[in-house]
């Protein structure tokens, strides 16, 4: 029977396949956000999540919720409503105004998971060039976007948000489309809801998941491709 990890000062984590199964991918708890071990995480396949109130908690669930990279991304009317838009995009250029619109409590929802603290460890991240966002404008208004963490190959999403229709799934079919032209291999999208089942994720074993994922994660990328850029999407 697996157990909880109680994680110390060094960055080490117990290997994924060791988490609970109830809760499902409780993997450890403890240690701290500093971008060395939010890296050393993510590298392994593994991600924080947790309430305000709780003690840092670290996840690998099984199964996992991944996108298959395709180009073009969506639906007929998704494609057709898009290509109408005069919303604009961009890439890491507004990191932490993504983040904090991330970070604002959903329809019926009490509270969110993406406290001050996360928010400045993955803005931490990202001056390190190891967290990226994708913007969506309407004028000078930021209304969708998301935010995750590259690792080789493999993205990691971890939030979206959206303040206009449809905004969120545009802010990911760019991310799909700039991933594609720079040979990604998957987006790892944690755990599967509703949301994500509609824009077309798929539930894998965590096993699997784990092998693409090793497979991929040294992969070398260009520093360019993350440089703060404006983007426009094709189909």
């Amino acid at each position: 029977m697996n157990s909880l990890s109680y994680l110390n000062q060094s960055i080490g984590f117990p290997s994924p396949e060791e988490a609970l199964t109830s809760p499902n991918g409780l993997l450890a708890i403890g240690g701290d956000l500093r971008p060395v071990r939010l890296a050393e995480a993510y590298y392994q396949g593994i991600f924080p999540w947790f309430n305000a109130d709780d003690p840092i908690l670290w996840w690998s669930p099984n199964p996992r919720a991944v996108f298959t990279l395709s180009h073009p991304f969506g639906s007929k009317s998704l494609r057709k409503s898009l290509k109408k838009s005069t919303w604009r995009y961009t890439i890491n250029h507004a990191f932490l105004d993504v983040i904090a619109a991330c970070a604002q409590p959903r329809d019926a929802q009490d509270g969110t998971w993406i406290s001050p603290e996360i928010q400045m460890a993955y803005y931490e991240l990202h001056l390190q060039g190891r967290a990226h966002s994708i913007e969506v404008w309407d004028g000078e208004m930021l209304v969708g976007g998301l935010y995750g963490v590259p690792v080789g190959g493999v993205f990691c999403g971890e939030s979206m948000f959206h303040k206009q229709t449809n905004a969120s799934k545009a802010a990911f079919a760019i991310l799909n489309q700039h991933l594609v032209k720079h040979d990604f291999q998957l987006i790892d999208a944690q755990v599967m809801n509703p949301h994500l089942d509609s824009l077309g994720a798929s539930a894998i074993p965590r096993s699997e998941f784990l092998s693409r994922l090793h497979r991929s994660r040294d992969q070398t990328m260009s520093p360019l491709m993350w440089s703060k850029q404006e983007v426009f999407i094709e189909f």
